[in-house]
C-alpha cells in the first residue's frame, strides 16, 4: 500500500481532455521542467507592450531577473544545495552541505540529497546545517522549507540567529515572566500573547539544552 502511495505522489499529475471522442492527456511538468528564459515566458507581455506603447522599451519583469533552475540530476548527488534567506538578509546561496534539519511543524525534518520535493512550515525552533564535521547551528522564529526534486533546498525564515549569540540567562528570566504572565492572564489575548512567549522561550531553551 505504501508503495502505492508513493507512486502516485511521485507520478506527475495529469489532466485528460475529450474532444470529438478523441481523448488528449496533458502532463503537467515539476516545476524544474518550467523555462525560465525571459523570451517564452515573457513574449505575449512584450508584444502586448509594443502594440501600446511601441516607442518605449518594455519594463523588465521579475523571471528577466530569475536564473534557470538546475534540472532533475538522473543520479543522486553527494551534496545538498541549500539557499537559507532572512526577509533581510541571506545566510546561505548555493551552499553546498551534507544535510540541514528543519523544525517542521510536524517535527525536526532531516534534508538529504534526493530527498522527494516537500514543503515544510517552520515552527520555533533549532535549525542545523551539516557540512562534514562542521554544524552550524541557528535558532529561527518561525518560515518554510522548500525542498526541490533536483536536490536544492530553499528556507525562509522571518527571523534567525546563531544559537552561539543567544543569552541563556536572558531566556530563562523571559520564560519566567512569559510564565507568570499566562497563570494571572485574565482576558483571551493576554493569554494568547502569554503563550507565545512561553512556547517562544521554551524553544530556545531546548535549542540551548538540546
Amino acid at each position: 500500500m505504501f508503495r502505492q502511495v508513493a507512486n502516485r505522489l511521485l507520478t506527475r499529475s495529469t489532466t485528460t481532455y475529450t474532444t470529438t471522442g478523441a481523448a488528449a492527456t496533458v502532463c503537467r511538468p515539476y516545476a524544474t521542467d518550467v523555462s525560465t528564459e525571459a523570451s517564452t515566458g515573457d513574449s505575449d507581455f512584450i508584444e502586448a507592450w509594443k502594440k501600446v506603447t511601441p516607442n518605449i522599451d518594455p519594463p523588465k519583469t521579475p523571471i528577466q531577473f530569475m536564473e534557470p533552475r538546475p534540472p532533475t540530476p538522473s543520479t543522486l548527488p553527494s551534496k545538498l544545495t541549500v539557499n537559507f534567506v532572512l526577509p533581510y538578509s541571506s545566510e546561505l546561496s548555493k551552499q553546498e552541505v551534507d544535510m540541514v534539519i528543519v523544525p517542521a511543524t510536524t517535527g525536526q525534518m532531516g534534508i538529504l540529497p534526493g530527498h522527494v520535493p516537500t514543503i515544510a512550515e517552520l515552527k520555533p525552533g533549532l535549525l542545523s546545517v551539516h557540512e562534514g564535521s562542521d554544524v552550524k547551528k541557528y535558532f529561527i522564529s518561525s518560515g518554510f522549507a522548500f525542498v526541490h526534486a533536483n536536490s536544492y533546498a530553499d528556507i525562509l525564515a522571518v527571523e534567525a540567529i546563531p544559537i552561539d549569540r543567544i543569552d541563556k540567562d536572558q531566556v530563562q528570566k523571559g520564560l519566567n515572566e512569559f510564565t507568570q504572565k499566562l497563570s494571572s492572564a485574565s482576558t483571551d489575548l493576554d493569554k494568547a500573547e502569554a503563550q507565545i512567549g512561553v512556547d517562544v522561550h521554551s524553544a530556545l531553551n531546548s535549542a540551548l539544552t538540546g
